[in-house]
């Protein structure tokens, strides 16, 4: 018997956590790591336009620009580490080690290709992104210099991102925590260093901004690196007569493309914002940059939750124990309500404050508080969709996540904030936001019940079956 246990595999070991302990202390074990890299994630997100709003509110006008773009890289990297988490957890929960260290390769590998497209993105297509947004030559440069350097140099970026969300599926998120805490500090550190021009004013401004960016990207890239190949015994990560897998590939996207595209949608909702208050000023296209970074101190931490959701959820679908998911979405919602409820609260109550650290003008106030205000309370109700487009995607349904933010974002967002701009009162397009969210939370909920009546209750009566 002793023999037996020294010999106990990796992927044994893991069960002992993933599928016997109790629910709510594993999802803070795994979540809790992951909300506190992210909500740091946030704050190098926020310190960025903060130190850059004291360059110009031109400079920051040109980052809130970008995003729309650098949205997508983001939506590109994490959407395939989504699908290599749902299906690295899964594999493991089902003992196909085999698969497992596949799905893993095949990712990196994926990580690389992403890195190569958007090389040729920012050598190329820089200047008619800008110029469709704005004629304002002053943002448009700013704007391709930052976005430039944040394309040409994403190895980092990708890197990175998939090397976490590897750790993440075999519920080591407090290594990740530490990979993302090591980029985070290095960029902060280096923002006011570049910014502010004291490595030249070559690298001063925006370009400045990026830069510290990619370099913090590239040292958290460095730690998942070194945790991936010495502390995570349950994937063996070799490349040695590597080729890749058209099934393996074809199963992370089967998750990943619908993440992606999700994301993807969120990239042109934010462009056609841009468009729609760009008709008002350019105020009003800083406001909405910034109300972005603000508000990803609030869904940050959601995504964090979610990433430590996702393996738990991945992990027992495989190993076909029902209530285990069930009582781990019920959970993660009561969490995700929670945070919502903070985050309403600060940005109801203390929208000046906020704006307040992006040395706001008086016409930057005019236009933020009431938007703060206004678009606050639709948090409420997106906790409860964002867990639910995470669990869509675990149980490999993530078109219907895809559909959700489709419809949110495009279908009603979009026209929605056109025709109240057709009014001529800026303060009246924030209310898109509310009308969006309800529209979205009642679609979640009507593929909610279809997964559970379809997916989940199913694994109860194999469940029983098999006993």
């Amino acid at each position: 018997m002793e023999t037996k246990q020294s010999q106990t595999s990796p992927a044994e070991a893991r069960e002992n956590i993933m599928g016997t302990m109790e629910i709510n202390p594993l999802l803070v074990k795994l979540s809790v790591p992951m909300m506190i890299s992210m909500l740091v994630q946030a704050l190098y997100n926020v310190v960025d336009s903060v130190f850059v709003s004291h360059v110009s509110e031109s400079a920051l006008t040109a980052v809130s620009l970008a995003f729309s773009l650098q949205n997508v890289m983001i939506a590109v990297g994490v959407g395939t580490g989504v699908g290599v988490n749902a299906m690295l957890s899964k594999s493991l929960g089902e003992k196909n080690q085999r698969r497992a260290n596949a799905t893993a390769e095949n990712g990196i590998f994926l990580s690389l290709c992403s890195f190569v497209v958007f090389l040729v993105v920012g050598l190329t297509c820089m200047k008619p992104y800008f110029y469709a947004q704005t004629s304002d030559a002053a943002i448009a440069r700013q704007g391709i210099q930052y976005l430039s350097v944040c394309c040409i140099f994403s190895l980092g970026l990708f890197t990175q991102t998939m090397g976490e969300k590897l750790l993440a599926a075999t519920g080591r998120t407090h290594l990740s925590m530490i990979s993302q805490l090591t980029g985070a500090i290095v960029n902060i550190v280096l923002d006011p260093i570049f910014i502010f021009g004291y490595c030249g004013e070559a690298l001063s401004g925006t370009t400045g901004a990026a830069v510290a960016t990619v370099i913090g990207q590239f040292c958290g890239a460095g730690m998942t690196l070194f945790f991936n190949l010495n502390k995570n015994p349950d994937i063996q990560i070799s490349f040695k007569g590597f080729r890749p897998s058209l099934k393996a590939i074809g199963r992370i996207y089967t998750v990943g493309l619908p993440s992606i595209a999700m994301q993807c949608v969120g990239s042109v909702m934010t462009f056609g914002m841009n468009l729609i208050l760009m008709t008002f000023s350019a105020t009003a296209v800083a406001v909405f940059g910034v109300y972005f970074k603000l508000q990803s101190f609030v869904f940050m931490p959601i995504f964090g939750l979610n990433n430590g959701m996702v393996p738990i959820i991945g992990y027992n679908y495989g190993a076909r124990q029902p209530d285990r998911v069930k009582k781990t979405i019920k959970l993660a919602v009561c969490y995700a309500e929670c945070i919502m409820l903070v985050g309403f609260c600060i940005f109801q109550f203390l929208p000046d404050k906020l704006l307040g650290l992006f040395a706001a003008s008086d016409a930057m106030l005019a236009i933020g508080i009431p938007a703060l205000r206004i678009i606050c309370p639709h948090f409420l109700l997106a906790g409860i969709g964002i867990v639910m487009g995470s669990v869509f995607q675990a149980l490999g349904n993530g078109v219907f996540s895809l559909t959700v933010s489709i419809c949110r974002q495009l279908v009603v967002l979009i026209p929605a904030a056109w025709l109240l701009s057709r009014t001529g009162e800026v303060n009246m397009v924030w209310w898109a936001f509310i009308i969006a969210e309800v529209v979205s939370l009642a679609l979640s909920l009507v593929f909610m019940a279809r997964i559970n009546r379809t997916v989940i209750v199913p694994l109860s009566e194999k469940q029983d079956a098999a006993v």
